[in-house]
This record gives structure tokens, sequence and C-alpha cells, in this order.
């Protein structure tokens, strides 16, 4: 089978489960390796894929996400004849259900055993004492954070974070910085990407405040990397104090 991922996690998640079934891949695809890729073209970004290179790569599968891909560029690809499987993943169960249906049932492979480890992990985990209320930016100029129904806050969810705008109307809310540090929160959980917080650039921002800086791929990739991401997360989240 021939696939182009338009999604990077996904990306990892058939890289990893059936290596040489990749033949396109975005700009933003950063794992596996580059080199451990080989000749796969890439296609532009997740937000404006080259439909007609896509095309001329003849996928029998083109593999996207409601949130990560316009449905402008989808309606393209399906209209140029492709197939577009587009998956939807706002928690974790619904993660694991949606790789089972890109690998397993689209592809016709057999059930990757990093799948199941990911499953075992995530069951094994059991948050100890009354959630700690946080804040999560994942932008910059302006501040934007996670709000309802985000795959990453249901994470930070089951290792004991509790996401002050989970119940806010939008997904992703812009809250102004005075706004955030005055929410009464005991934490801000700053993520290396979509915005690239790091110990120089964020933390200043809400003084007094403790900060974890985590890894964005274990906090909002759904592939290989949820194996390991419990004990990643939550060493970080420990590190802040």
């Amino acid at each position: 089978m021939r696939v182009v991922s338009l999604v990077p996690s996904l990306t990892e998640a058939v890289a990893v489960s059936s290596p040489g079934a990749l033949v396109g891949v975005t700009d933003w695809c950063t794992h596996p390796d580059p080199a451990e890729l080989g000749d796969v073209a890439r296609v532009g970004g997740t937000k404006n894929p080259d439909v007609r290179r896509i095309a001329e790569l003849r996928p029998d599968l083109v593999i996207a996400n409601e949130e990560e891909n316009r449905a402008p560029d989808l309606a393209e690809l399906r209209a140029a004849g492709l197939r577009v499987l587009v998956t939807e993943v706002r928690d974790l169960p619904q993660a694991f259900g949606e790789l089972d249906r890109v690998l397993v049932g689209a592809m016709g492979l057999e059930r990757p055993g990093w799948l199941s480890d990911a499953e075992a992990a995530w069951a094994r985990v059991t948050p100890a004492g009354e959630p700690r209320p946080a804040f999560v930016p994942v932008w910059r100029r302006p501040w934007m954070v996670l709000g309802r129904d985000t795959f990453a806050g249901d994470l930070l969810a089951r290792l004991g974070v509790r996401n002050a705008y989970a119940a806010h109307a939008e997904r992703y809310p812009r809250i102004p910085a005075a706004e955030l540090a005055a929410a009464g929160c005991d934490l801000v959980v700053l993520p290396d990407e979509p915005y690239r917080f790091t110990a120089g650039d964020g933390p200043e921002a809400f003084p007094g405040l403790p900060a974890a800086l985590v890894s964005g791929r274990h906090l909002t990739w759904y592939g290989p990397s949820l194996a390991e991401a419990p004990a990643v997360l939550a060493a970080a989240l420990s590190a802040a104090g």
C-alpha cells in the first residue's frame, strides 16, 4: 500500500508499523528521523499541502485529521479521486480507536505491538492526591491555551492535572497573560510545540508560578510515543515542584 500522511503523529505510526508504506509526508513530519524515512516526498505543510504533488504520488490512501488539516484541501484531494481517511482525536480512548482504524482497518496491518504497549502503559497510570489546577499555553503572541475537548487535556487529566479552562466554550481560547496569572492555578504547563516554550521563553510571564516544561510530542502526538508518554510527562510535571 502507498500512503501519504498529512499528520506528523500518524506519519510516525505508519513508519514504525509498516516501513516502506509512506510515499509522501508533510514538512512538519519530524519522526522518525528523515534519514530513516528514506526517499519519501515532502508534500507541503499540514495547512497547505500540495494537492497536485500528492496526486502524482498515486497513493492508495491519504490519512488526515479534522483538526490539523483543512476541509477544502481534503475535498480537493477527494475530487482528484484519492481515498482520504480523516481521523478525529479528542481523548485517549478515541486516539487508540483511530490508530486501530488507520493501521488495521484501512491499511490491513496486524495490530502493532507498540499500540498494545501504549494502552497498557496508560492503564497503569494512577495519579495520587487531588488534581492540580493548571493552564496550558500552546501559543504566545497572542496567548492561547488548551480549552475543552482536547487530547492533550485528557492526557494531563489522567496524570493528575486539572485544566482550568477545560469547560471553556472554545477548544483553544485566547486568554491574556494577566488573566492566566490571576486564574488561581498551582502550575503552568508549557509544551515545546506547537509554540516552542523553553526555560527562557514562557515561565517569565508568570513569575512565582511553578512551570512544567514538557515534550509536545509526548503531550499532543498519538502514535508510538504514547507508550513512553506517561513516564516522560509525569517526570516533567514532578520536576516543576
